[in-house]
C-alpha cells in the first residue's frame, strides 16, 4: 500500500484569469511641464506634492524620502483625491486648482496656500522632493 493520498482534482484543474478594471486613474507619467501643489502636514512640513499635466492626462503624487510613518498615512488622501478627479472627469489642472482653494485639506495634512506652481518636467519636481 501506498502512503500518497490522490490529489483532489479542485487543486489539479486550471483557473480561469478574470482581469478587473481597477479605479479610474490618471497615466503617471509625462514628458511636459507640471502644474504642482505643495501639501504639508499639520506641523507646516511638506510632505508631498500633488502634480498635473493635461496635455498627457498625468497626474500623481510625490514625496520626499524618509517621510514618517504619519506622514506618509497624511498623505493618503490625496492619493484618493487623484483617484477622486479622475472619476469626475476633471482634467489635471482643474483638479489641482480645486485642492488649492482647500477642496481636501483635512485634519492630517493641507495645501499650502499659494503653493500652485510649475515645475519644468517631472523629473525636476522629483528632484525638489529628493531636496536637490
Amino acid at each position: 500500500m501506498s502512503d500518497e493520498r490522490p490529489i483532489n482534482p479542485r487543486f489539479a484543474e486550471d483557473l480561469p484569469f478574470n482581469e478587473v478594471a481597477g479605479p479610474p486613474k490618471y497615466n503617471r507619467e509625462t514628458d511636459g511641464p507640471v502644474a504642482y501643489l505643495s501639501i504639508a502636514d499639520t506641523a507646516g512640513s511638506v510632505i508631498g506634492y500633488v502634480w498635473g499635466n493635461d496635455s498627457d492626462n498625468a497626474a500623481g503624487w510625490v514625496v520626499p524620502p524618509g517621510l514618517s510613518a504619519s506622514a506618509v498615512n497624511a498623505g493618503a488622501s490625496w492619493l484618493r483625491a487623484l483617484r477622486s478627479g479622475k472619476a469626475r472627469g476633471l482634467a489635471p489642472t482643474a483638479l489641482l486648482a480645486e485642492l488649492a482653494q482647500g477642496a481636501n485639506d483635512n485634519k492630517l495634512s493641507h495645501a499650502l496656500p499659494g503653493s500652485l506652481t510649475e515645475a519644468s518636467s517631472l523629473a525636476a519636481l522629483r528632484e525638489l522632493a529628493a531636496g536637490g
